[in-house]
């Protein structure tokens, strides 16, 4: 990283990532903000909505355990503009759907697309960047999902409030249709991992790579870090604007505002997050930010009729700590495997991480139930639930180890 160049060739490749980022954020976010729209307008109940949600999650899931089989054989450059493809015609189908059983046909392409999308990102980030610059590229990446929520999310609410639902979807999709073109020059082919390929089939004999992977105690307990983590988010976050709107009388404006102050707060703070985990080591940040996060967790689900500028205080609180805990949690998660089997691993895990949000919203959906005034019960419930998976993730987070620390990795 010494050379001039070659560090101004990093700042570009960061800046495309994250671009690709805010894109694939903003279409895995979009359908949240806008639940009681779709609620309202497809006449959706809470586990309805829970299955609209999930159906993105879920179909995630699928393409990232495929994905862990066959991506490391592939030049990370063609595997990332391919899948920014599907996802922009996935979106441009959903802003052209009518009902709600081509909608779930849209997202789930959509979610396909998105999920190996994640993986490669931040496999292009733990191949490209070395460990003691990864937090910080990691938190740049990861800020794309503060702009998201800061200008994404706001705008659009603006837009669907002119037309309706399926408006967002259809500037979505030509936007990332643009910046598919950009990216076209500006990634770099990217096949040095591909060495690690034959290498390690002649050590494993050829054994199967992917069951050398998750035999790994090491690889097993960062699965377990991405699904508990995972579950203390999505338990409460799908269904926070349908609660924020029935139960304590915001208005579709009012949820702009506490989306976009709730970004600036992650906007403000994530690389400043990625930087204090390279200081002071990605276990303990993240050990004190999902501590930390518990306390918002249980007022924002446990919240009364109350000013607008309370339920700013809480929301904007909460979002920043589910932004900001994410960070140190994908540097500590990318760290742990070689990076022979990375691309696998973390398609494994993105994987894991969709299958887990969309089974944390099914979850919620089930014990959530509106009443005659169509106000949402029982989401206190969710918020109870979210802190028993934060300790957990707490506890897992600590014996996780990296790499060079646990077990020989396979490709040494």
């Amino acid at each position: 990283m010494s050379d001039p160049r070659h560090q101004i060739h990093g700042r570009w490749l960061l800046l495309t990532l994250a671009t690709i980022q805010f894109i694939h954020v903003l279409d895995s976010l979009v359908v949240m903000p806008l639940g009681p729209q779709f609620m309202k307008a497809l006449n959706l109940t809470p586990a309805t909505f829970g299955a609209l949600v999930s159906a993105y999650s879920l179909s995630a899931a699928v393409a990232g355990l495929a994905g862990s089989f066959v991506l490391d054989r592939f030049d990370r450059r063609h595997a990332l503009l391919t899948t920014l493809a599907g996802l922009v015609i996935a979106t441009f189908i959903c802003g052209l759907a009518h009902n709600f059983h081509t909608l779930v046909i849209g997202r789930a392409i959509a979610g396909a697309c998105g999920g190996l999308i994640q993986a490669l990102l931040f496999t292009i980030i733990g191949d490209y960047f070395p460990d003691e610059r990864r937090g910080a590229a990691t938190g740049t990446v990861m800020s794309s999902y503060s702009v998201a929520t800061v200008i994404g999310v706001p705008t659009a609410l603006f837009i669907a409030g002119q037309g309706d639902w399926a408006t967002p979807f259809l500037v979505l999709s030509v936007i990332g249709a643009i910046v598919l073109v950009i990216a076209l020059p500006l990634v770099p082919p990217l096949r040095g991992h591909l060495q690690y390929i034959a290498r390690q089939e002649r050590v494993l004999e050829n054994k199967p790579l992917f069951l050398a992977l998750i035999l790994k105690q090491n690889s097993r307990l960062a699965f377990a870090m991405v699904i508990t983590s995972m579950f203390a988010g999505f338990t409460v976050l799908p269904y926070m604007s349908a609660y924020l709107s029935s139960n304590l009388g915001l208005s579709h404006q009012d949820l702009a505002t506490v989306f976009f102050a709730g970004g600036v707060s992650t906007f403000a703070t994530a690389r400043w997050v990625g930087k204090l985990s390279d200081r002071f080591g990605k276990r303990k940040m993240f050990t004190y930010i999902a501590l930390g996060s518990a306390g918002p967790t249980l007022l924002l689900t446990h919240a009364q009729p109350m000013s607008l500028l309370a339920v700013l205080a809480i929301t904007t609180s909460f979002i920043f700590f589910i932004g900001a805990r994410g960070i140190p949690s994908l540097s500590l998660i990318t760290a742990s495997v070689g990076p022979g089997l990375r691309g696998r691993f973390l398609s494994l895990t993105s994987s894991l991480q969709q299958a887990s949000s969309g089974l944390a919203s099914l979850l919620t959906g089930l014990f959530l139930s509106q009443s005659s005034d169509g106000r949402i019960t029982n989401y206190n419930w969710a918020g109870d639930l979210s802190v028993i998976f934060i300790l957990a993730s707490v506890l897992v987070a600590n014996r996780l180890r990296g790499a060079s620390a646990s077990t020989p990795p396979v490709s040494s």
